[in-house]
């Protein structure tokens, strides 16, 4: 990469204290992502002015990269010879990739160093080539036909996909994975929403040949630390809960993305402040180790533990 460019990055990176360097790399992910994001939503995200989205902006503008927009949306172009520049910085050869998972599944299930790993690659590496060192059988072939589906913005056939009431095929335009492609965030040309499926429950991906049609309305929502997402309306709730050891371990273990809502009480209790989309996913956790859980904050989880206790064991 030309050398101004870094010189343009870091002489911002300079004038900034450590939040607003944050800031700025977390508006390249947004501006990067497979989800396109208005400026508003930006703001809204990151908390930031819409003057000062647009300064960033034209910073990266200033340092070669080439911006695009779209309706309303904006984003960095990946195909700037600035990106690819840098994709030679984190390339792995096919040689160092089998290293890598050799090395990385050799770590215990159990410790959480495997799934940060896993999570650092998936930010950095190639994406069909790591979706070979995280899914495997059937499902990696549907995952690979997924990535070129989005990455050719094409519309798929999910073919007899399992859903909890029925099996059936979904016309569907996928646009952003999960985290290890547990999930995708599908525009449902069917039912005109985007929606989130499992690529467990898919039977086979079919590439239709043709283009996105609804670019503009792909957008994925909330998902919370338990994997329970939200719809565009549905209200975020917030809850607050006391653990035990056990109950503690097994969160860190289960749902690693809770290590950054955890807080130390004292020797034997932390706390779980944030916010979740349904009372299905925290509901079955907190029943399960409910003699190590105490719930501090939520009348709308008491309710449904309440009323599923009521239910299954009366």
């Amino acid at each position: 990469m030309p050398i101004f460019v870094f010189n343009q990055i870091f002489t911002t990176f300079a004038d900034m204290d450590q939040p607003k360097i944050e800031r700025l790399l977390r508006l390249m992910k947004m501006l990067t992502a497979n989800v396109e994001y208005s400026v508003d939503d930006i703001a809204e995200r990151l908390d930031m002015s819409r003057r000062t989205i647009y300064r960033y902006i034209d910073t990266f503008r200033d340092a070669g990269f080439v911006i695009k927009k779209s309706g309303n949306c904006i984003r960095l172009d990946k195909e700037s010879p600035h990106f690819k520049d840098i994709s030679q910085l984190v390339h792995f050869t096919e040689e160092e990739a089998v290293i890598l998972r050799r090395a990385i599944e050799s770590i215990d299930d159990t410790n959480l160093l495997k799934q940060n790993l896993k999570r650092k690659l998936y930010s950095v590496y190639d994406s069909r080539t790591l979706a070979d060192t995280i899914v495997k059988g059937q499902n990696a072939s549907n995952v690979h036909s997924l990535i070129e589906a989005i990455e050719n913005r094409e519309q798929v056939i999910l073919h007899s996909y399992q859903s909890s009431h029925s099996r059936r095929d979904r016309r569907v335009e996928p646009f952003a994975f999960t985290t290890n492609y547990v999930n995708i965030w599908c525009y449902d040309l069917d039912d005109n929403c985007c929606k989130i499926f499992k690529t467990a429950r898919i039977g086979k991906v079919e590439l239709c040949g043709t283009e996105w049609q609804h670019s503009d309305k792909h957008k994925a929502d909330f998902i919370d630390i338990f994997r329970m997402s939200s719809s565009h309306d549905q209200q975020i709730i917030p809850i607050k809960l006391r653990l035990g050891h056990l109950s503690y371990n097994l969160l860190m273990e289960e749902y690693p993305l809770s290590e950054r809502y955890i807080s130390q009480e004292d020797d034997n209790h932390w706390l779980l402040e944030t916010n979740v989309a349904n009372m299905q996913g925290v509901g079955r956790f907190v029943i399960g180790l409910m003699d190590d859980i105490e719930i501090i904050e939520s009348t709308e989880l008491k309710a449904y533990i309440t009323n599923y206790i009521n239910r299954y064991f009366r």
